[in-house]
């Protein structure tokens, strides 16, 4: 329900007890710690979007796949920092859904959830089907079909979701932790060849890397806007800490301090990483289909540097599947005390965990099981596009939320916190503005970024026909909260 409702319950009677400004926020146990919080940050911020897409950008794009890495982080940054503000102002584990629910009226969160739903269920595919190709890597399973290894890899993280939330903030801590020290491992061991020439590949490491291979843009521009959309879909998962901050018991003091660390995260992780990655080895030596952390120690002779690296890139696919099961179920828990969801997807479990969500997802994901047993190597190309459209409709969702945030804080209907987006309104309409042109400039590439815009009037129908079913039952679940508190007024 709308907090305009619950205001003016609470000004009829003071004496009332308080009641959630979104009735999906009710029941849920507040046992992420701080240290889970900053980790899910860390975790959204560092993905196979760096381990393993990070290569195939490189080879494409050239040493500029760095600034694309910079440009888009700046405007993820921006986008978090704009839920940070709204997660300070209302903390709520439908998140961004539950602002739009606000903001923009019911139809706002029925396009926001759906579209969010979307984008992690098909993410899942791809996840799980990355999942089944690393293991593939090891000679031991080349004998299992990938659709039952994709299969087992959603049972365990699906277990793990319905134990308790704590279980999940422990498992993405520890995940990110080996997330976070590969890279490090990494930049050190990068950083190390560079400061003494040591030779990499027949070559030896610095500017010349560059400037000897076509310099900066190899290639020209139009490659670097192409990756943008990868680039994106790598940054997927920062709007996790929203979700989280439903969760934990200090949202006040945790979320600025995971969302303020998210840009220098940025920078040195993956600005850092493609610009030691491009000083190490030229831009044609990398490829789509091996990590780029594995070319630069495969080159120096270091042993077994393809069966860590792949472990570490499959841990960062079961953290990212972990994270989605997470999130839709919250989200979907929202929408359904709505009346936008079905009613299943509303039910919890003893642990607190709102289990119908989880597994309406996991069924979407089961789907992609099929997909991996009918056309395996088409599988993860396939959702990944799906998947970016979701991701860019949310962020720009999150956007037009926080501009009527803030219009109706000047309008003194509502207080800003003082952690705030900085630059508003002129922030949010640029990174509006930012992410459409993404979503354009994705027709100039025919093989698959132009198949993609393709599906947004598909998408589109789909969205009109789900809301004339539900719009209904939206409208009563409304009537009666109002009446409920309404009741509890008198």
């Amino acid at each position: 329900m709308s907090k305009d409702a619950v205001n003016t319950a609470t000004a009829a009677d003071p004496t009332a007890a308080p009641v959630p400004a979104d009735a999906g926020d009710a029941g849920y146990s507040k046992d992420l710690k701080a240290r889970h919080v900053n980790m899910i940050a860390i975790g959204g911020a560092i993905g196979t979007g760096l381990f393993l897409g990070a290569g195939g950008r490189l080879h494409d794009a050239g040493p500029a796949l760095a600034l694309a890495y910079l440009v888009c982080g700046v405007f993820a940054f921006f986008v978090v920092r704009a839920l940070g503000e709204l997660v300070l102002y209302r903390p709520s584990s439908g998140s961004f859904v539950s602002y739009a629910r606000e903001f923009l009226g019911e139809k706002g969160a029925y396009v926001a959830g759906w579209m969010y739903f979307l984008n992690w269920s098909t993410t899942g595919i791809a996840d799980i089907t990355a999942i089944a190709l690393y293991t593939h890597y090891w000679s031991m399973f080349t004998d299992i079909p990938q659709w039952v290894l994709a299969l087992i890899a959603l049972a365990v993280v699906l277990a793990v979701n319905l134990i308790s939330v704590k279980i999940f903030g422990e498992l993405e801590f520890w995940f990110a932790i080996v997330k976070v020290a590969t890279l490090i491992a990494f930049m050190l061991v990068g950083i190390f060849l560079l400061a003494t020439q040591h030779e990499v590949g027949g070559g030896t490491p610095g500017l010349n890397m560059i400037t000897d291979n076509g310099g900066v843009l190899p290639h020209g521009v139009l490659p670097v806007v192409l990756v943008m959309q990868g680039v994106i879909f790598a940054y997927a998962a920062l709007e996790l800490v929203g979700v989280a901050a439903g969760e934990t018991a200090e949202p006040e003091k945790v979320v600025p301090r995971a969302v303020n660390s998210i840009m220098w995260r940025v920078g040195l992780f993956y600005v850092g990483s493609v610009v030691l990655l491009a000083l190490l080895l030229p831009g044609s030596m990398y490829s789509a289909g091996e990590s780029p952390f594995v070319t630069v120690l495969s080159k120096i002779g270091v042993p077994a540097a393809g069966d860590v690296m792949n472990l570490v890139v499959l841990t960062a696919a079961m953290s990212s599947l972990n994270s989605g099961l997470y999130s839709t179920g919250r989200i979907l828990r929202s929408m359904a005390m709505a009346g936008s969801a079905p009613k299943f997807t509303a039910r919890m479990n003893r642990s607190q965990v709102p289990y119908g969500g989880i597994l309406l997802t996991c069924g979407v994901c089961v789907l992609g099981v099929g997909l991996n047993f009918l056309v395996p190597s088409q599988a993860f190309e396939i959702v990944l596009n799906v998947a970016s459209l979701g991701i860019i409709s949310t962020w720009v969702i999150i956007m037009i939320c926080h501009l009527i945030f803030v219009r109706r804080a000047r309008e003194g209907l509502v207080t800003r916190p003082s952690f705030r987006l900085p630059g508003s309104p002129v922030t949010e309409i640029v990174t509006i503005v930012f992410l459409v042109s993404v979503l354009g400039l994705m027709w100039n590439d025919p093989d698959v970024g132009r198949k993609t815009v393709l599906l947004v009037p598909v998408i589109a129908v789909m969205l009109v026909a789900g809301w004339y079913g539900v719009r209904r039952r939206v409208e009563r679940t409304a009537e009666r909260e109002l009446d409920r508190m309404g009741g509890s007024a008198r």
